[in-house]
């Protein structure tokens, strides 16, 4: 099956002139890496290539080689559209779904709809990512030190830094692989995983502020005024929910996030192979794993605290 997938891959790719390739709404570091890592690759390769994402690229991933060719917008004709670690159609920025549905889609999310013609979808892999290191030279291209830079670091963002329950040895191997390839692990696992603004550490004393417990959960939640307040940049929490995620006694922590008025993203963390937070996701529309999974409510949010809370108690 995943031979038959990569020859449709090679052969389309082998016919694209003009790509398109973008992830999903605010862009974590595996849909950042992957972008790059596979767009770099078929750059190198002699193919026309637009990463795209129109909210723009995180600053935090802005120290990746060829971050500064992931544009806001889509210009010119395109003939192939690939989306990368996105699990859902609806996922993809509005601005980019009039292209249509993509041709391929590389993902390594269980909840993938397998929205496209070619679905390459690993729900076993620790990343889509690493998805990309396994089969890139597969399909005749070259994973050189910025490609392998850009995919070690959706390897390290989405396994926390390799202690994810997903963890295997084939993705070990596949850092391994990646660093003789020239990706250099302690600056890139410093600058996604340890390195923090002023403004993002003001900004989690404010969710900090608001922490709470119930039992085996625990909970914190930033506003549109807390975000205002330190002046914080980003439209997310910071990476504040790995820290809930550490506190002892409370394997399942969540985070309230105010996108704006009327819009709440909220994200679950779970420790231990007991609990499957992408089921308490999915009752909100939205996915992910069982350890780590989201979902973006409308409503008020006081009100979707309290029906998130509920529902959590209820189904975990």
């Amino acid at each position: 099956m995943t031979e038959a997938i990569d020859a449709k891959i090679k052969a389309r790719l082998g016919e694209a002139r003009r790509i398109l390739i973008t992830g999903h709404i605010r862009p974590d570091g595996d849909a950042v890496g992957s972008m790059l890592g596979l767009g770099l690759a078929l750059e190198k390769a002699g193919k026309h290539v637009q990463m795209v994402l129109p909210a723009g690229l995180p600053h935090v991933f802005e120290h990746l080689k060829g971050s500064e060719l992931i544009e806001r917008e889509v210009e010119g004709e395109i003939d192939t559209f690939i989306s990368v670690d996105c699990a859902e159609f609806s996922r993809i920025h509005e601005e980019l779904q009039t292209f249509g549905e993509p041709f391929i889609n590389i993902d390594h999310h269980i909840t993938n709809t397998k929205y496209a013609d070619i679905n390459l979808v690993e729900a076993d892999s620790v990343a889509t990512a690493s998805i990309l290191t396994e089969h890139i030279p597969a399909w005749g291209l070259e994973i050189d030190r910025a490609s392998a830079s850009a995919l070690l670091t959706g390897l390290i963002t989405d396994t926390l830094g390799f202690r994810t329950l997903n963890m295997n040895p084939k993705a070990f191997r596949q850092a391994a692989d990646l660093m003789e390839k020239g990706a250099y692990i302690p600056d890139l696992y410093y600058r996604v995983l340890i390195s923090r603004s002023f403004k993002a550490v003001q900004y989690w004393g404010k969710g900090l502020a608001t922490l709470e417990r119930d039992g085996q959960m625990v909970w914190a939640v930033l506003s549109l005024k807390d975000r205002k307040a330190v002046e914080y940049r980003g439209n997310d929490d910071a990476d504040l929910i790995n820290i809930l995620s550490s506190i002892e006694k409370s394997p399942i922590a969540i985070i309230f996030v105010e996108l704006s008025k009327g819009m709440v993203k909220v994200s679950w963390r779970a420790r231990g192979k007991k609990w499957d937070v992408a089921q308490v996701a999915s009752e909100f529309g939205g996915g992910g794993h069982r350890a780590a999974a989201g979902a973006t409510i409308e409503g008020s949010l006081e009100e979707i605290k309290h029906r998130v809370l509920r529902v959590t108690r209820e189904i975990l």
